[in-house]
């Protein structure tokens, strides 16, 4: 028997590996398994190359547990290992310097293990004790017996062991017992090892028995892994069946992909994988993470996008870019390390040629469906508006390909690049100042009025509802030159696009004003919404009254949920303004019926106001010709005085026309109106406006 001290500088490794890569402590069985899978296919290779001349046999891998036992044993019939190879590639392992190694690696399993070789030392983690019983594949080998208790005490001692290969024995610790969950290591062999390149065998298949009436064992192994997954055959020896029944096998819960793109490419790195384009209409964050990036068969990670800075700005770029973590599949390239960290894929040269790669490629396959069959991109393109919307968001480079074969969609279900609808308004939607005005709604439904109003007026509509829309149009207002968007209900239609000065009034100020706060004073109280009215002179086939919202400001509260830093606007109340159309017959019997009906009442206040305003503006002609101090107690109070008085008439003159607005059923009636055309009419105000229609029907 041998005994002896693995070779470490580092006083005692196993604490630092359980106290530090805990975390991550679940990868212990991909390595594992992985190391089964390199002395097999390295048994291979010497086979294929006249080095080894017995015969193969079955070259399974088997994971077998022992609940009772507590132990996790994975066996393979590889090349094994003598004794100087034990001590070779298991007892040495040399760090430099304990600090350093806490400090660097404290936070990372995967970083640990790629830098320092310590695949195997990762099984550790979860292990009070590892044996390893092993024979070599060469003539005359003994087999041998390696054991250690998670100290760098290890023993090595003559074992009986027939065939070659090794059997690695994990004794579970005793925090660690959910590795003794037949389920649990279910659940790790398939998200590790399930493409693997040998054939890995968990358990036996299943069926059921009538007369036991459960599910028993059967005779056959119940192999967990495909070892030739689609991504490994040639695209050409593939059907579109294929690709779809391989989508459905890793997102069983997914729709169909609208289509994929087969990656083959070995210079100037190695990478094969399919990536898919998944039907994605809204929620970004729950699309995340389905692409797997595999080395060699062997699952690293899903999380393939970089880093950014606080304020959005990229800061690192991972193996795809962030909008191409919205696609789904796989990528599979022996050049990133199997033991690969997020600050590794942000760094290293290969991983920004293989992003760039991808990127081109996912470009490529836009361009040629569009080009080979705009019908069929047009028919996916509600699907694709979010993905390529992100990506021209995220991406200049990706903005300066995707102008091409980005599409605009209109309320009537019509395409357009961005030139052909540029093309297609620039004779009709060019405001008095030359800017192009890009009308565009957000739901059909709601705004079919205004999107009628603009359409009588010759103008086109886009129908904008998607989850991005709202910041792709600040990005395009940077990119089109003199253009701007405009929601269809931001404004009464004249105003959208302004041909020429607007019309002025044929009111008198005071009827303007009247006018105004009789319909003012009757909005209802709503959270978080305020009001404005104005009277705008629009012609009589226009609508009485029309309620706008500003484009500016609503779209500022849009961003709000997009930007951090925004949330000021999120929190500022909904702005609507009420336009009441002097022309219109109902405003201007309105107006008259307020006249006759106040006309007697407001009189004497209106003198009495217009006397008092007279003389506060005297006396604040007056003292404006002083300085502060020289103004005197009385000068003062005469001011106050006066401003007091001005303010009573005014409430008088409100207190009249409250009264008259507030029993004028025209007045409610229009204001239900526009409420209604904007979806802001419900519960009790709804039913009062259903029964006042019933009564002036009558």
């Amino acid at each position: 028997m041998q005994k002896g001290n693995i070779g470490v500088t580092t006083e005692n490794i196993f604490p630092v590996i359980k106290k530090f890569l805990y975390s991550d402590h679940e990868i212990f069985l991909r390595e594992m398994v992985s190391n089964a899978v390199d002395a097999t296919q390295k048994l291979k290779t010497l086979a294929q190359q006249g080095e080894f001349k017995g015969e193969e046999g079955d070259l399974t891998i088997h994971v077998s547990l022992d609940a009772d036992k507590g132990t996790i044993t994975i066996s393979d019939r590889g090349i094994g290992m003598t004794e100087e190879e034990i001590d070779k590639y298991i007892n040495q392992i040399a760090f430099s310097g304990v600090n350093d190694f806490l400090e660097k690696y404290k936070d990372n399993a995967n970083n640990i293990i790629g830098h320092f070789g310590l695949g195997f030392y990762s099984s550790f983690m979860v292990s009070k004790k590892v044996e390893i019983i092993t024979k070599s594949y060469k003539d005359g080998a003994k087999a041998v017996k390696w054991s250690c208790d998670g100290s760098p005490a290890y023993e090595i001692d003559d074992a009986e062991k027939e065939d070659r290969g090794s059997d690695i024995i994990l004794y579970i610790d005793d925090d660690c017992k959910e590795f003794l969950e037949k389920e649990k290591i279910q659940q790790l062999l398939t998200k590790y090892c399930k493409f693997m390149a040998v054939p890995i065998a968990f358990g036996k298949k299943q069926e059921w028995s009538s007369e036991k009436k459960e599910m028993v064992d059967t005779a056959d192994d119940n192999i967990i892994n495909n070892i030739e997954p689609l991504w490994t055959k040639a695209p050409s020896t593939l059907k579109d069946e294929d690709y779809t029944k391989f989508y459905r096998d890793l997102y069983p819960m997914s729709d169909e992909p609208m289509f994929w793109i087969h990656l083959n490419v070995d210079y100037p790195f190695n990478l094969t994988g399919i990536l898919y384009f998944p039907r994605i209409k809204s929620n970004l964050d729950l699309q995340r993470n389905k692409i797997q990036l595999y080395c060699n068969q062997v699952f690293v990670t899903d999380q393939l996008e970089g880093t950014t800075d606080p304020d959005g700005t990229a800061k690192t770029r991972g193996i795809v870019p962030e909008f191409l973590t919205l696609l789904h599949g796989i990528i599979d390239s022996p050049d990133i390390p199997l033991n690969v960290s997020r600050s590794y894929l942000q760094s290293d040269s290969k991983v920004k040629k293989i992003s760039t790669y991808i990127t081109k490629k996912v470009v490529d396959r836009l361009q040629a469906i569009f080009k080979e069959d705009r019908k069929q991109y047009e028919e996916k393109w509600d699907d694709l508006k979010l993905f390529i919307n992100y990506g021209m968001l995220s991406e200049e480079s990706f903005y300066d390909k995707a102008k091409d074969f980005a599409l605009m969609k209109d309320t009537e279900g019509k395409y357009f690049t961005f030139d052909e609808y540029k093309t297609l308004i620039e004779g009709a939607q060019k405001d008095k100042d030359g800017q192009l005005v890009y009308l565009y709604a957000t739901d059909k439904e709601e705004q079919y009025s205004y999107i009628q109003a603009a359409k009588d007026k010759g103008y086109s509509v886009l129908l904008l509802d998607g989850q991005l829309d709202v910041p792709a149009i600040q990005m395009l207002e940077q990119k089109f030159e003199k253009s701007r968007f405009t929601r269809v209900d931001s404004d009464i239609i004249d105003r959208l696009i302004v041909k020429d000065d607007a019309p002025k009034s044929n009111l008198s100020e005071d009827e303007s004003a009247n006018l105004s706060h009789v319909f003012r004073s009757q909005m209802p109280k709503m959270e978080k919404t305020e009001f404005m009215v104005e009277v705008q002179s629009l012609g009589e086939s226009q609508r009485p009254v029309v309620i706008t919202q500003n484009e500016w400001m609503r779209r500022m509260k849009d961003m709000s949920r997009f930007q951090q830093g925004m949330n000021f606007y999120a929190q500022m109340p909904d702005s609507l303004n009420l336009v009441l159309n002097s022309d219109h017959p109902l405003v201007k019997r309105v107006l008259d019926d307020c006249k006759a009906t106040t006309e007697e009442a407001l009189k004497p206040i209106e003198s009495e106001l217009k006397g008092q305003e007279a003389r506060l503006a005297a006396i604040r002609q007056q003292q404006d010709k002083k300085k502060p101090e020289e103004l005197t107690q009385d000068d003062k109070d005469m001011k106050a005085e006066c401003e007091k008085a001005v303010e009573e008439q005014k409430h008088k003159k409100e207190d009249v026309l409250n009264g008259y607005a507030a029993k004028n059923d025209i007045v409610h009636q229009l204001i239900d109106l526009a409420l209604l055309q904007n979806g802001m009419l419900k519960g009790e105000a709804l039913d009062k406006f259903l029964k006042r229609s019933v009564d002036l029907i009558k």
